[in-house]
C-alpha cells in the first residue's frame, strides 16, 4: 500500500511566482532557458538549468555548473524568493489546458515504495540521465522539480479537492509562451491531511506518468542517504520525494509520432507496397488525417496522407507490449521495412510530441529533413496501468503528457 506524507513546501510568494515558476528542465534546451531566462534574475532556471549562469558553451555537466544551481537555491531563499512553509500541508495544483482541469495532489512519495514496486514504472531509464539528476538532488539537497504520478479514483480524495478548490488559490496564473492555467491550493486542516494519508494507504500502487529519471534520481538519493546515516530510523525528510498525484481518470495522454529521414533504399512505391503486406492502406490526399482509433496510422509521404489500419493478426490483443500501436509499427514498418531497430540510438529517426500537431510532421517532410512522418493513435491510462500492473516496460517514446508540471511552484528540502 502507498505511504506518502505531507512537507513543509519551499515557495515562492504569491507576488513573485510567476518571475520564479518555469518549465520542466528537460523540456527546453540551455538556449532555449537563457533565452526565457532573460534578465529576470529570479528564473528558476538559474537553479534547473544553471549552466545558463555561465558563457555559452560551457559543459552543463561540469561540477561547478551544479555547484551553481546550489548557490542559487541558497540565494533565492536568502533573498525571499522562496520561503519555506512553517507547517506540514499537501498542496492541491490544478492544471487548465483547452478548457480542461485536471487536479492533482502534491505530496512526499516514500523511496522505499519505489524500490519495492508499489510506485510502478512503464519505462526504462538511462544511467546517464539518471546519474545527471542525482548530482543535482544531492548538490541542492532538495528536490526542486516535481514528478508526475497517476492514482486510482478515489471519491474521498476527489471529495477533498473539491473543498479546497472552492476556496481562494494561493497561486492563479497563465503561463506564458503555452498559455496553460496553473493554480494552487494549500491543504492545511490536520483532518484533511490525516484522511489524505488514510486514502492513499488504501491504494496497492501509484503510477509514473512522467518523469521516470527524476524518480529513479529522487530515490536513489533518498536510499543513498538512508544507507550513510549511522542513525536512520526511517521517518527522515530524504526518504520522501516530492510527487503531483493526479486522478488516472483526469489525464489524458497524447500522441507521440515518428519522423524518419530516408525509406531505407526504397521508393516512394515500394514503401507503400511494402506496408499493404500487414497495413489496410487508404490514400486520404493532402489534408492532414489523423489516426481514428486504436492500430489505425497516418502516414504522410509525398505530399499525401493515408490511412493504415493493421490487418487482423498482426497482433495480439492478449499481449499487453504487443497490442501497442507504438509496438505495432515498430515491428511492422520501422524495423521490418525501413530497418530501425533500436529506436532510443538510431540517428535515422525523431519523434515529435502531439502537442505540436500533425502539421509539424507535414512541415519537417516538407522541408526535405525527412522523408516519411507517420502518426499514432494516443496510449489510454488503461494501457498504461495494465503494462506497469503486469511489470512490463513500454516501447520507447510511447506516452506524451501535457501539460507539462511548471517548476518552481513548491519545492521539497530534503532536511
Amino acid at each position: 500500500m502507498a505511504i506518502i506524507k505531507p512537507f513543509k513546501g519551499i515557495r515562492p510568494p504569491k507576488s513573485m511566482v510567476e518571475e520564479v515558476a518555469s518549465r520542466p528542465y528537460d523540456v527546453l534546451n540551455s538556449a532555449e532557458a537563457r533565452a526565457e531566462a532573460g534578465e529576470n534574475e529570479k528564473s528558476l532556471y538559474h537553479i534547473i538549468k544553471p549552466e545558463i549562469n555561465f558563457p555559452e558553451g560551457t559543459d552543463e555537466h561540469d561540477p561547478c555548473v551544479y555547484e551553481s544551481a546550489a548557490e542559487h537555491f541558497q540565494m533565492f531563499q536568502d533573498k525571499g524568493w522562496l520561503v519555506q512553509d512553517e507547517k506540514e500541508n499537501y498542496y492541491v495544483y490544478a492544471q487548465t489546458m483547452n478548457g480542461k482541469t485536471q487536479y492533482g495532489l502534491v505530496v512526499g512519495a516514500y523511496v522505499p515504495d519505489y524500490m519495492n514496486g508499489i510506485i510502478k514504472k512503464h519505462e526504462l531509464t538511462r544511467r546517464d540521465k539518471e546519474e545527471d539528476r542525482m548530482k543535482h538532488v544531492r548538490v541542492n539537497n532538495a528536490n526542486i522539480e516535481p514528478v508526475f504520478f497517476a492514482y486510482p479514483d478515489n471519491a474521498e480524495l476527489d471529495a477533498i479537492v473539491a473543498k479546497y478548490t472552492a476556496g481562494t488559490p494561493e497561486y492563479d496564473f497563465i503561463a506564458p509562451g503555452d498559455g496553460f492555467g496553473h493554480t494552487v491550493w494549500i491543504i492545511n486542516q490536520q483532518e484533511d491531511i490525516d484522511a489524505i494519508t488514510k486514502a492513499f494507504a488504501t491504494m496497492p500502487a501509484l503510477y509514473i506518468a512522467d518523469g521516470h529519471h527524476r524518480s529513479a534520481a529522487a530515490a536513489l538519493v533518498g536510499a543513498e542517504k538512508a544507507q550513510q546515516n549511522p542513525n536512520h530510523k526511517g521517518d527522515e525528510e530524504y526518504n520522501y520525494f516530492m510527487a503531483v498525484c493526479f486522478p488516472a481518470n483526469q489525464l489524458t495522454i497524447i500522441d507521440y509520432n515518428r519522423v524518419v529521414k530516408d525509406l531505407n533504399g526504397l521508393s516512394a512505391e515500394e514503401f507503400l507496397a511494402a506496408v499493404s503486406k500487414n497495413f489496410i492502406v487508404e490514400e486520404k490526399g493532402a489534408e492532414i488525417y489523423k489516426p481514428a482509433a486504436l492500430h489505425n496510422f497516418s502516414l504522410y509521404l509525398e505530399d499525401k496522407w493515408y490511412s493504415l489500419t493493421a490487418k487482423e493478426g498482426t497482433y495480439d490483443d492478449n499481449d499487453p507490449i504487443g497490442v501497442l500501436d507504438v509496438t505495432i509499427s515498430s515491428n511492422l514498418i520501422l524495423d521490418e521495412i525501413l530497418g530501425i531497430k533500436d529506436l532510443r540510438s538510431d540517428k535515422r529517426i525523431d519523434f515529435v510530441g502531439g502537442i505540436r500537431g500533425l502539421g509539424e510532421l507535414k512541415k519537417r517532410v516538407d522541408s526535405g529533413e525527412m522523408k516519411v512522418a507517420l502518426a499514432l493513435y494516443p496510449v489510454s491510462m488503461k494501457q498504461l496501468m495494465d503494462i506497469a500492473d503486469t511489470g512490463n516496460i513500454m516501447p520507447p517514446k510511447t506516452t506524451w503528457f501535457e501539460p507539462k508540471l511548471r517548476s518552481g511552484l513548491i519545492i521539497h528540502k530534503l532536511v
